[in-house]
């Protein structure tokens, strides 16, 4: 099979968050075995000239949407056994950042019709596109609308990944249908419209063969009013096309045994794990013992993410033998109270606001626990991270983190973590304690990180779960060439 993803970020080019880490990682785990995948996104700015400069221009053509022509150049370079295009157009991807611009709607309806021009010139037939969030949700749209005829994308099925249902790609009907030279038509209930509104995601929602989603709790959650994003009612119309696949991290990419950004290398030898932390410790100026609990958070300072568990628990957990560390930016007021938390209690909490890869590694590492009591959470890669670094998350009970860690049960010896179901602080700070209780029991503390080791959290069993997704999708598709033709 040949698939084609199209995605608006993508590791090693661009990245804001695991979306790019899926569309990097899954390409690589389908191609190893024997699927031709390939990847799609904008060239943008913020790519780093040392990969930028590796790629050659194989095209360049015109892309008509609504009333513009705009210049397209594709180009190609293949990086660990994956090909990357890139579609080049600098008036609207010559920026910095990859988001946040007002003619957002723009820049994206334009990447999708120059994905589906850029086809032409590929050498490249894809039996499905896969596409991802609502940047490329005008795919499906395009391919069941306009190209449904057109040989470059004959017999083509798609395949479309909610990753995050919050993030729609909402915008004014008439912008969109100036953007798509589109009518009424296509902006009824049972399209693009949606609440007054135009939306991309509806566009892959609708019109995409199959769904997929980035766990199977996720995917029943958003058939649900509270997590559905009023898109609850679609999703459970086409529940029989939706199918959750729990996310993989790549463990090559992330390995204690081989990772430069550590101390010390380790596999599942608990004492060479503590030396990280201790080395964590000196690094950022807490007091280094191996006895003292750890507990790491590397996260956007987002409500999303359960901050506001977080703030509420955090000085009467401070009361307790414990160590905090946290590496994350987001919104002011979780930057300003986690600050006003380290110079309160400097020999307790350690905070740095922004991004730092090898810092994150080294937390993943040193740290004992890992906090992430997210309101909501499609899938979450750093649960997954935690566990690969033998370090025992606590989580709420939602989506893929329901679905990657299980509560230990002392009585049966069972359980990878800890985690509670109510979104409450009473909750969220007794399984800390609880957590804190068993770490100073050194034996149920060795079965817990042992439980952690036993599950596999690479792409191996993601990408068997994609190709039966896509192998049901290509035997139609075989079905459908073999009909006979009725003059």
């Amino acid at each position: 099979m040949n698939i084609l993803f199209a995605t608006s970020e993508a590791v090693p080019l661009a990245k804001t968050g695991g979306l790019a880490d899926v569309a990097g990682a899954l390409p690589k785990a389908l191609n190893k075995r024997g699927v031709d995948t390939r990847v799609v996104l904008p060239k943008y700015e913020e790519i780093p000239a040392a990969l930028s400069s590796q790629f050659e221009l194989i095209a360049h053509f015109t892309v008509s949407f609504g009333w513009r022509n705009q210049y397209c150049g594709l180009l190609k370079a293949e990086f660990d056994g994956t090909i990357y295009y890139l579609i080049d157009n600098e008036f609207y991807f010559k920026r910095k950042g990859l988001y946040g611009y007002g003619d957002d709607a723009e820049r994206f309806v334009f990447f999708c019709f120059a994905v589906m021009e850029a086809v032409r010139y590929m050498e490249f037939h894809p039996d499905i596109v896969h596409c991802h969030d609502w940047q490329t949700g005008i795919i499906p749209f395009l391919l069941k609308t306009r190209y449904y005829h057109d040989p470059a994308w004959a017999y083509t099925k798609s395949v479309f990944t909610i990753h995050n249902l919050k993030y729609q790609g909402l915008f004014g009907i008439d912008l969109l249908k100036d953007l798509l030279g589109a009518g009424d038509d296509m902006f009824l209930t049972d399209s693009l419209e949606f609440h007054g509104a135009g939306s991309c995601m509806k566009g892959g929602l609708v019109y995409a063969d199959k769904l997929t989603t980035v766990s199977g709790t996720y995917a029943q959650e958003i058939q649900t009013e509270y997590f559905g994003e009023r898109l609850d009612s679609l999703l459970r119309y086409r529940s029989g096309d939706l199918i959750g696949i729990v996310n993989g991290i790549d463990d090559e990419l992330f390995d204690p045994m081989n990772d430069s950004a550590l101390e010390v290398p380790y596999r599942n030898s608990i004492s060479r794990k503590r030396k990280n932390k201790v080395e964590l410790q000196r690094e950022l100026g807490l007091p280094q013992s191996e006895e003292i609990p750890l507990i790491g958070i590397v996260s956007r300072l987002v409500e999303q993410k359960g901050f506001d568990l977080i703030a509420a628990t955090f000085e009467e957990l401070l009361q307790e033998d414990v160590q905090f560390v946290v590496l994350g930016a987001g919104e002011g007021r979780y930057e300003h109270f986690l600050n006003d938390a380290a110079y309160h209690h400097p020999d307790k909490v350690a905070v740095w606001i922004g991004y730092d890869d090898r810092l994150a590694r080294r937390i993943y590492a040193g740290s004992d626990m890992f906090a992430m009591p997210s309101q909501f959470e499609p899938c979450g890669l750093s649960q997954l991270i935690a566990l690969r670094y033998r370090t025992v998350p606590i989580v709420r009970e939602t989506g893929g983190l329901k679905d990657t860690v299980q509560a230990y049960n002392e009585y049966t010896g069972e359980g990878n973590g800890f985690s509670f179901t109510n979104y409450n602080a009473h909750d969220y700070m007794y399984t800390v304690r609880r957590a804190l209780a068993l770490f100073r029991n050194e034996e149920a503390w060795k079965q817990i990180v042992f439980n952690g080791n036993k599950e596999d959290y690479s792409w191996n069993r993601s990408a068997k779960a994609y190709i039966s997704v896509y192998s049901q999708l290509a035997a139609h598709r075989k079905e459908k060439e073999s009909w006979p033709v009725i003059l």
